[in-house]
């Protein structure tokens, strides 16, 4: 379980700070949920507490988990599938769940794809959202604000030595 003030990734959505540990009732049923402040981006999530770790809440990366990531950012393409839904699906699931290298991998092959050839509007999306994911990340575990978080993440991606 975790406290208010800790800084937690939920998968899908980003990092943030748990503001507050509420009771809520929904459809009659009466629930503890951290209300989680996502870094980066003005939104609050509220996630129930008895499914956390389920659907994958895990604390921040460490630097040295960044620096990792800093380096799948800057590393080779791997290969995806020419079948867009299939891409689409293996994306998803890397996003889902919430492996600090495996958003980095889809941020650097969706960043890499959209300059050889312009994305579909869904690939596009997903790219934006993962980008989020990931800044909401360094800027958490790198003590950084958002511009320096996409800076280093851009940097890595073009295969630039990250400061």
């Amino acid at each position: 379980m975790f406290d208010i003030g800790d800084k937690i990734l939920y998968p899908m959505h980003g990092a943030g700070v748990i503001e507050k540990i509420e009771e809520t009732e929904i459809l009659g049923e009466k629930k503890s949920y951290y209300v989680l402040r996502i870094s980066g981006r003005d939104i609050k999530i509220m996630v129930p507490v008895d499914s956390s770790m389920k659907v994958g809440v895990r604390p921040v990366a460490s630097m040295e988990d960044v620096e990792e990531a800093l380096v799948v950012l800057a590393s080779e393409t791997t290969e995806m599938s020419s079948n867009w839904n299939r891409r689409y699906r293996e994306n998803t699931e890397k996003l889902k769940s919430g492996e600090l290298n495996q958003v980095a991998e889809v941020v650097r092959n969706l960043s890499r794809a959209d300059r050889k050839r312009k994305l579909s509007a869904v690939e596009t999306k997903m790219l934006i959202n993962a980008r989020q994911i990931l800044i909401s990340e360094l800027v958490l575990a790198g003590e950084m604000d958002v511009e320096e978080a996409s800076k280093l993440i851009d940097q890595a991606v073009k295969g630039k030595t990250a400061k």
